[in-house]
């Protein structure tokens, strides 16, 4: 099943070597977040959105041969690449299950459910969140990371930078999602009933390296729904990637990801 007509990033193979890079530049400050957050050997978690299953296969390590982890995603393209990855590092503890998390739902299953740029591309994400905290077991752990875009920088400026910021906060906009979530999400956990939350905001930034070539893979990957809905035509959007390829092989310039929100509570 393809991904669900909210998502503006591109799915299957394309979609998931993104989704590789994003794993690697974004796990140092996953890892201190699950941390944090008491994800511990034994557990039983359960990865909404998991894309490839990057986090997944890691989540599994660290629970160890006494817990278990799913992984579930709306792409079974990327999922079978992820059974693939599970199976070459030799995790029996990981299992993966396509589904639309909107149609998701368990009571009191898990001792730990995450979640990573998933809520800025579901058109209901608190109701989403209130099934989180329901399916966690009594002092378990819910846990998400999400974006807001318009908090990405760079330095100096850049004109292409700012129109790539502009047609990705407008594509999701157009598909009745928010990229600027971030921020609204402490009022809507707290609406979604979750109680005594914890909060980190980060934001990554590079001189260097994948993380500063992630905004150029981005712009590559929702370059389809750019030109779906007609926010620039080809040459317009050609002439974005060069002018941000330009600053990004610039060894003087920085660019950061999008500021990132990492929210997580225990379920009383």
């Amino acid at each position: 099943m393809e991904p669900p007509d909210t998502y503006i990033i591109r799915g299957g193979i394309e979609g998931q070597k993104r989704l590789e890079v994003l794993s690697r530049v974004l796990w140092p400050t996953t890892s201190r977040l699950l941390t944090e957050a008491g994800l511990a050997p034994g557990m039983t978690c359960l990865d909404l959105g998991c894309g490839g299953g990057d986090v997944t296969v890691r989540l599994a390590s660290i629970v160890g041969p006494q817990g278990q982890v799913t992984g579930v995603d709306m792409d079974e393209t990327i999922l079978d690449l992820a059974r693939r990855d599970a199976t070459r590092l030799g995790l029996a503890n990981v299992q993966f299950q396509q589904l639309n998390v909107q149609d998701w739902s368990d009571e009191s299953r898990y001792d730990c459910v995450y979640a990573r740029f998933l809520l800025s591309h579901l058109a209901n994400p608190l109701g989403l969140l209130r099934r989180m905290l329901r399916a966690v077991r009594p002092g378990g752990v819910a846990v998400v990371e999400d974006i807001d875009a318009g908090g990405h920088f760079c330095y100096p400026p850049c004109a292409g930078f700012d129109a790539f910021v502009r047609l990705y906060r407008t594509a999701a906009v157009r598909r009745g999602v928010d990229a600027d979530i971030g921020p609204k999400l402490h009022g809507m956990l707290f609406d979604a009933g979750w109680r005594d939350l914890q909060l980190n905001v980060i934001q990554p930034t590079f001189t260097s390296g994948e993380g500063k070539r992630m905004a150029l893979l981005t712009l590559s990957n929702i370059a389809d729904s750019i030109l779906a809905g007609e926010l620039a035509t080809e040459v317009e959007l050609q002439s974005i990637m060069d002018d941000l390829t330009r600053f990004t092989d610039d060894p003087r310039t920085l660019i950061s990801l999008p500021r990132i929100f990492q929210l997580w509570a225990r379920r009383e």
